[in-house]
């Protein structure tokens, strides 16, 4: 599945960046967000499109465990707001704690974007900082390197080269 998306679905896409640096009662953090990805129909998200992992030292606590990263592309029929609730449910079922920000994690989902939309208040989609962010715009320039940002306009593969943390990250 880890195809490059048709540039005739990259206006609609709804694009998820997974992460995790606490492999928990997995054998591996790979292992984790395999088992993670096999949770997303249960809540009505097809990944349709899928990155490689990644690897790069935490940010912004480089002391803490590296983390292993990836994107994918779901196909949803709910809005974003529902969308982000259940991957906090995917995350909650994965032993996430939000209580301290980031901390070291099981598991992190991220609602990078939904479609073209712009949505801001309690919900900001696009993610605000993705686009600085290489371990999210490296894998998402995987496989969709002819994404434009909604606000930006600038393509995936540019945002990745010019992105400014996790520059140590790698396929």
């Amino acid at each position: 599945m880890k195809n490059v998306v048709d540039q005739n679905g990259l206006d609609e896409a709804i694009i998820v960046a997974l992460g995790s640096n606490l492999a928990g009662p997995y054998t591996s953090r790979e292992a984790l967000l395999e088992a993670a990805l096999v949770a997303f129909p249960a809540e009505g998200l097809q990944v349709t499109h899928r990155s490689g992992w990644w690897t790069s030292a935490a940010w912004p606590d480089a002391s803490a465990p590296p983390f292993l990263n990836g994107v994918v592309l779901v196909d949803a029929a709910h809005d974003a707001s529902a969308v982000l609730s259940a991957l906090h449910r995917i995350e909650a079922s994965f032993g996430r704690d939000r209580e301290v920000a980031n901390s070291p994690r099981t598991l992190d989902l991220d609602l990078i974007a939904y479609g073209r939309q712009v949505i801001s208040g309690g919900l900001t989609v696009p993610h605000p900082r993705a686009h600085e962010r290489l371990f999210v715009m490296g894998p998402l320039a995987e496989i969709a390197p002819g994404w434009r940002h909604p606000v930006s306009g600038e393509l995936a593969v540019r945002l990745a080269d010019a992105a400014k943390v996790g520059r140590d990250a790698r396929p």
